[in-house]
């Protein structure tokens, strides 16, 4: 029998790490020289994209995308199970901390499945076919379940690289559909249950969520399809990036969350089994 007082409590991992001070000099410094960088980066990578620059593509640039809105009614279900442990699914703010600004009071949450290229494997089990199709994606980086809360909404943004682009499935969408839409560019696309759009998100962007009901998407990143010196360019950025804070600090709150999961499970687990005693 499990003992649920051996089992780790969220008290027991650390807790998110937090910049030192977004506004210290170094990490200023790193920020302005990083944004000019990837602003001349885009300009590349803008000629050598072998797919539309547009706000939203069309979904027939990618031939691997239709088997995702095939199929999203498992994906759904496995998202279904995931929101099970809701309360243990970190905001966006605590991933990453430099989102403070349009991730506020645990809103926007996000289960990852695969950062920065790699893939969460305690997470990916309590997804394994979403994670599997996932897979099909050639040089995915990152992907989600995205879970907006009632009336939230993201402020305008953009993305810091050209050289991806962003797939949005709608999962567990309000009923009153409409009033839960994103803008990208100056194109307002509402989310719908099992439909697929693809977008990139280095164009202003926002989402609004105006009803009283909870919105899952299924969010994922990979590489835009673009000619050597855009893919080159692309990899220098990446491979520079990961030597960054931006990088370690929201791999670690990744590995932390996926523990405080871990735990959660655990626990619920044991207690159904001494309920079933």
């Amino acid at each position: 029998m499990v003992n649920v007082d051996d089992i780790k409590t969220g008290d027991d991992i650390p807790a998110p790490v937090r910049p030192k001070s977004i506004s210290n000099p170094r990490r200023r410094f790193v920020k302005k020289f990083g944004k000019k960088a990837l602003q001349i980066i885009s300009r590349i990578q803008t000629k050598q994209s072998l797919v539309p620059t547009t706000p939203f593509i069309g979904i027939e640039h990618f031939d691997f995308l239709p088997q995702f809105a095939e199929n999203w009614e498992q994906i759904r279900d496995e998202a279904l199970e995931v929101l099970k442990y809701r309360d243990d699914i970190p905001g966006f703010e605590d991933v990453s901390p430099d989102q403070y600004r349009i991730a506020k009071k645990n809103q926007w949450k996000t289960f990852v499945l695969h950062g920065f290229g790699t893939r969460l494997e305690k997470n990916a089990q309590l997804a394994p076919y979403t994670t599997k199709l996932l897979e099909t994606i050639p040089n995915l980086q990152t992907s989600w379940f995205s879970i907006l809360a009632p009336g939230y909404h993201i402020p305008a943004h953009k993305g810091v690289t050209k050289g991806i682009v962003r797939g949005h499935l709608g999962l567990i969408i309000p009923k009153d559909f409409e009033k839960c839409r994103i803008r990208v560019g100056d194109v307002i696309n509402p989310w719908q249950e099992g439909s697929l759009f693809v977008l990139d998100d280095t164009y202003d962007h926002e989402v609004w969520n105006d009803t009283d009901e909870e919105r899952v998407i299924l969010l994922f990143d990979w590489d835009r399809p673009m000619k050597f010196w855009g893919r080159f360019w692309n990899g220098l950025m990446m491979r520079i990036m990961k030597m960054t804070a931006y990088y370690q600090d929201p791999k670690k709150n990744l590995a932390d969350a996926e523990t405080r999961m871990e735990a959660a499970i655990k626990r619920a687990d044991a207690n159904m089994e001494s309920l079933g005693d």
